[in-house]
């Protein structure tokens, strides 16, 4: 597996080795040895989520706080995505910088993120079946977000402006000055 630590300490792509032939392919999703190489510790997932959704969807952005913040690993099992995090980690050198991967059921590339992070992704195929590992187990009083279209952190979801779909909840989102000031 070849990983890629991002700009952003702790975030890595990571691309498993794919072995084709006539048949299709093969490849080692999740090890958790190979991870404890990479990471350095090891991760201990507890919940797994799937979602599928059409062109243009937005999810984000999400996080849980506190005892209930929660480690990602990520990947598309159909379809192609812009996956995107967010440092939120308070006192980290690269607070309020983010990351977008494209990661595609064709590129099978994946994304690990970890705690303190908020996380989204925007459907760039006519349809993604996105899934992804949790080390924590999911507690509604513990959600926090921010809304996807916030101009302070101005991310591109590669998706027009005109066709983009994003739930009432998430446009209700809090402002990342916001987010701050209650963080700070």
């Amino acid at each position: 597996m070849l990983a890629t630590e991002t700009r952003l300490k702790g975030c890595f792509i990571l691309e498993p080795e794919v072995l084709s032939d006539e048949r299709g392919y093969f490849l080692e999703s999740y090890n958790a040895e190979k991870l404890h190489e990479i990471l350095g510790y090891s991760p201990s997932f507890v919940q797994d989520n799937q979602s599928h959704s059409g062109f243009g969807v937005v999810r984000g952005l999400h996080m849980q706080t506190g005892d209930f913040s929660q480690a990602k690993l990520i990947r598309v099992l159909q379809g192609s995505v812009i996956d995107v995090a967010v440092d939120v980690r308070e006192g980290s050198e690269t607070y309020g910088q983010s990351i977008s991967v494209e990661l595609s059921a064709e590129n099978k590339k994946q994304l690990y993120i970890p705690r303190g992070f908020l996380h989204g992704f925007s459907v760039v195929s006519e349809t993604a079946t996105f899934f992804y590992k949790c080390d924590n187990a999911y507690n509604k009083s513990s959600e926090n977000g921010v809304n996807p279209l916030d101009p302070e952190l101005n991310i591109d979801w590669k998706i027009p402006p005109e066709q983009l779909i994003i739930s009432e909840k998430d446009e209700k989102a809090q402002s990342f000055k916001e987010l701050k000031s209650n963080v700070n």
